[in-house]
């Protein structure tokens, strides 16, 4: 790999292989992948790559997944929710073992991606976390996590990715249908969201269309300018 996260230029990515070198199911409806890249590019926090599974008739499907791992990791690693009659998602969950090699084609993405000195605000949901995780990873890394404000929402500590990690790295975490000591359960207010704001620039938004929607409201009705919002949504294909 060449480059560094200030210099990352603008590349046409081609098609490579990836082999599987980690897999585990993290929660009952996801599995993370950690991949070994051949010819790999090096990436930003937010970017993604394009897997594409081939049958032997050579019909082909392909899925785009979010990277969750720092550009120093010397493996990628992907976080894919296993979605019912999900062509893409169901294959890498239940068939894909340790060893198997897939076509890759990476990293994408620039307008959904942190520079990594701008003051930003991370609001994601569900699976959506995984931007955040590759972004406050390469803050730790950078030395730079006070750039960084991540809030991440779910049902529960236990269905959301990445939930002690991002604990530890001091996310504020909100739980739609668990209670804790400090908190109801219930979706994240305005009046919880607002402070969270102060002296960010930028504020992130990545999880499925409907958390989209609302998280994208919840900042405008927060004051933040409609231009310092970037969403990443996602819809049922798998």
């Amino acid at each position: 790999m060449s480059g560094s996260i200030d210099g990352v230029r603008a590349l046409e990515t081609t098609w490579t292989t990836g082999r599987i070198i980690e897999k585990d199911l993290p929660t009952p409806s996801t599995v993370r992948l950690r991949m070994h890249v051949e010819d790999r590019h090096r990436h930003r926090p937010g970017q993604h790559y394009l897997i594409r599974l081939r049958a032997p008739d050579d019909y082909t499907a392909q899925r785009s997944y979010s990277i969750a791992s720092d550009e120093d990791d010397p493996l990628v690693e992907f976080l894919v929710e296993r979605l019912p009659d999900g062509e893409v998602s169901e294959f890498l969950a239940d068939v894909a073992e340790v060893g198997d090699v897939l076509e890759m084609r990476g990293p994408i993405g620039r307008w959904f991606t942190w520079d990594t000195t701008t003051p930003a605000l991370c609001l994601v949901g569900g699976t959506g976390v995984v931007p955040a995780v590759a972004m406050a990873r390469t803050a730790r890394r950078l030395g730079r996590s006070p750039l960084l404000r991540v809030v991440a929402t779910g049902r529960s500590p236990q269905e959301l990715p990445y939930a002690d990690e991002l604990a530890r790295a001091g996310a504020t975490l909100a739980w739609t249908r668990t209670a804790t000591d400090t908190r109801a359960a219930g979706p994240l207010t305005a009046d919880e969201l607002a402070p969270l704001l102060a002296g960010t620039d930028i504020a992130f938004v990545c999880g499925s269309a409907r958390f989209a929607a609302y998280a994208e409201e919840l900042l405008l009705d927060c004051g933040v300018e409609p231009g310092a919002i970037r969403v990443e949504r996602f819809g049922p294909t798998g």
